[in-house]
């Protein structure tokens, strides 16, 4: 398992599910449009062409959710099982952290699958404000639409994750 960058950072990659469909018989059980998972696959070449790999995935039990991760790590091969989390589905972004500072120790790359706003909001929250100025320009500028992620950078660890404590690195937005 990866423990760190290269550099000894730790990586957290905050993705917003991609688009999915406006109906099923309950908002848990809304799938992703074709374009949905096309862009969730673009996303996981773009992250292993940023030689971004994750140990561990933090992903929401929502049917677009898990979805969304299931087509990410095939566009990136990964192999990995997430952690499909049921709290993380109606997580505010301060609830979402307290899940991250759970992750355990050893793990160096930490990918979390869930939903807006608290993805947009915990990516905000986190941000020293140091970091990738065309990153953090283009998150302003676009938002935070579906299939988006940021990647993020922390030196201390997990459980010491705070507001203000993570580098923004860089921004990626799929075209659905």
């Amino acid at each position: 398992m990866q423990e760190s960058t290269s550099d000894g950072r730790r990586r957290l990659v905050l993705v917003r599910h991609a688009k999915a469909e406006p109906t099923a018989p309950t908002d848990h059980e809304r799938d992703l449009t074709a374009g949905g998972r096309g862009d969730a696959e673009e996303a996981g070449r773009w992250l292993a062409g940023q030689g971004v790999a994750a140990d561990a995935a933090l992903v929401s039990d929502a049917l677009r959710a898990h979805e969304t991760w299931l087509h990410l790590s095939l566009g990136a091969g990964w192999t990995l099982e997430p952690e499909l989390s049921p709290a993380l589905y109606a997580a505010g972004p301060d609830a979402a952290l307290d899940m991250v500072r759970e992750t355990a120790p050893d793990v160096g790359t930490l990918l979390v699958v869930g939903h807006n706003p608290t993805m947009a909001y915990l990516a905000e929250m986190l941000d020293d404000s140091e970091g990738d100025d065309d990153a953090t320009t283009s998150m302003l500028v676009r938002g935070f639409p579906p299939a988006a992620l940021v990647v993020l950078e922390l030196t201390g660890g997990w459980a010491d994750l705070a507001p203000g404590t993570a580098r923004l690195v860089a921004f990626h937005v799929g075209e659905a």
